[in-house]
């Protein structure tokens, strides 16, 4: 970048400039990282927040004396008491996973602004429910259910809308603000269950925590009504004045500028190698297209791929039952239990936080994921070794060894926010092609949902039964991060600082698109992309230059 832009530039673009790495960040212009970008990213992450509010809040609530007592928990035995306690963390998985598919079909059909107001609305009648409960199993279940629909809905819809409204040299760090919001979440809700343990007395103590995961619904519905709607959902809804308007906006810069044209430039190629592809837009078609093209199917398994080893890192082991695993290492009493898991979650939220800022868009995805599944399988692998080994006495003080077990926990908290944690949610979100973005990220999130049941379900029985203090558990989640690794470095190419629309590149689809036309007698194959009008809507003529071109000018600065 040139010394005049960068003196023009605002504190955020120079920040940016100086801790993000990337070629896309040295091309691009410094007004695109103005503050309508990251508010709108902010606005749809309290989507993440639903579900960080919830893990963080049930699996305090479960271990609450007056909760225990009021839904009869108290009169069972510790397998009756795991089974109960699994069924009540569960629930909401099952809604999680088919609010995904929901979701998707709104957001097609209405857009991604709608879809998410929609489920914060959803959220906050399930959270009702669970609060009004009043000792009802089946009104608790019911609630989970209707909560999970919401907060699994937006978990599918939250990455979606941000990487098709982000700046592509910094669509990592805005999309993982997603599991940056999820982790703050987490991270509140343990300290409210804290708060709730020492001050509250009787049913307020669990009725308060409950209540409260209506917060972040109610801050999801009102900031995106106020927000905008997707620019490239407009612009596949062939409404090109509403997207090149939005796109404006949005990137700060006015419709005649070269990043704006190339950027609409890019969008309308996509959509159209799309349409020589398969055509139809109908589900049969789109799931056509998704696995009868090799590059499609390829970025649809990965996605499944990627969440199924997200869930079996066993980060969400810890989420739900955080009090009971501290238990099983020694820790006495749920004042102290709630306590390490407040500071559990405050460890889970800073490291995020330092991922997004520092490495996200340097460091890129691949880096992230290999080096934490290392991380991850040691902290789990020590912790398991140490149960086995040497494992707590109950009545007795934390040995040293122990003290070194729980840091592993927060170890662990660390490495899963370095990687897995939002790098699965930013790749799923920008590898599918712009027509099979929404299915391709339902179905991710459905898979997450998914085994997030499964690990929310198995947990509770795993540390009762697999071992002595459960100390199979570990080893097995250990056993999974470092075949993780491997995963990685044969099957996951790098995304960092491609733009949204040149993934099918990398991919392969292009290539496929252009043959198919040729195939056809198109002659519009060759060309890079449909030249965009001043008005933002496509002139039928088809550019003779690549679109590389349009940033030449940029490619050449320096910063």
């Amino acid at each position: 970048m040139e010394n005049t832009e960068m003196s023009r530039a605002g504190f955020g673009a120079r920040f940016l400039y100086r801790v993000v790495k990337n070629d896309s960040m040295k091309q691009d212009p410094p007004q695109i990282y103005g503050w309508r970008v990251f508010l709108l990213a902010c606005s749809a992450c309290f989507g993440g927040m639903l579900f960080g509010f919830d893990i963080g809040t049930i699996g305090g609530v479960l271990i609450l004396d007056p909760f225990k007592k009021k839904y009869g928990l108290d009169k069972l035995n510790d397998v009756g008491r795991a089974n109960l306690s699994a069924n009540i963390a569960s629930t909401l998985q099952a809604g999680c996973f088919l609010g995904c598919f929901i979701a998707s079909w709104v957001a097609d059909k209405a857009g991604r602004r709608t879809s998410l107001i929609m489920n914060g609305l959803i959220t906050i009648v399930g959270v009702i429910l669970q609060a009004a409960s009043m000792g009802s199993i089946a009104c608790m279940y019911v609630g989970r259910f209707v909560a999970g629909v919401g907060v699994g809905g937006a978990s599918m819809v939250v990455p979606l809308y941000i990487s098709e409204n982000a700046p592509r040299a910094i669509r990592g760090g805005l999309t993982g603000i997603y599991q940056l919001f999820i982790a703050t979440g987490t991270m509140l809700s343990f300290w409210v269950n804290y708060g709730a343990n020492l001050n509250l007395h009787g049913q307020a103590m669990y009725i308060v925590p409950l209540t409260m995961q209506a917060l972040p619904a109610v801050f999801l519905a009102v900031f995106m009504f106020l927000n905008n709607e997707s620019p490239r959902f407009l612009a596949k809804a062939d409404k090109w004045e509403q997207a090149t308007a939005t796109l404006c906006r949005v990137r700060n810069l006015p419709a005649t500028h070269p990043y704006i044209q190339g950027e609409l430039r890019d969008i309308s190629e996509q959509l159209e190698n799309e349409r020589l592809l398969i055509g139809g837009s109908k589900t049969k078609d789109l799931l056509k297209e998704m696995f009868v093209i090799p590059g499609n199917r390829k970025r649809a398994f990965l996605s499944i791929a990627l969440m199924i080893c997200q869930q079996m890192t066993g980060t969400n082991a810890i989420n739900y039952y955080a009090p009971l695993i501290f238990q099983n290492l020694g820790i006495k009493g749920n004042t102290t239990n709630l306590f390490a898991t407040g500071i559990y979650g405050v460890v889970k939220m800073a490291t995020c936080a330092a991922f997004l800022l520092f490495a996200a868009d340097s460091l890129g995805r691949r880096r992230s994921l290999l080096w934490t599944s290392i991380a991850q399988g040691t902290a789990m692998l020590y912790i398991g070794l140490y149960v086995r080994i040497d494992p707590p006495v109950k009545g007795q003080d934390v040995p040293p060894a122990g003290y070194v077990a729980l840091v592993c926990i927060f170890l662990f908290a660390g490495f899963f926010q370095f990687g897995w944690g939002p790098v699965c949610w930013i790749y799923v979100s920008e590898i599918p092609t712009a027509r099979l973005r929404s299915l391709n990220v339902a179905i991710a999130a459905a898979t997450q949902w998914l085994f997030n049941f499964v690990v929310a379900r198995a947990t509770p029985n795993m540390l009762t039964s697999a071992g002595a203090h459960g100390y199979g558990a570990f080893i097995i989640y250990s056993c999974f991060c470092y075949s993780m690794f491997v995963f990685v470095w044969f099957f996951i190419p790098e995304t960092k600082g491609l733009s949204l629309e040149k993934m099918d590149d990398l991919f392969g689809v292009t290539a496929l698109a252009k043959e198919r036309a040729v195939e056809h007698g198109d002659d519009h194959a060759q060309p890079a992309a449909m030249e965009i009008g001043l008005d933002g809507k496509p002139t039928g003529r088809m550019s003779t230059e690549k679109n590389d071109v349009l940033f030449s000018e940029h490619a050449e600065r320096k910063v």
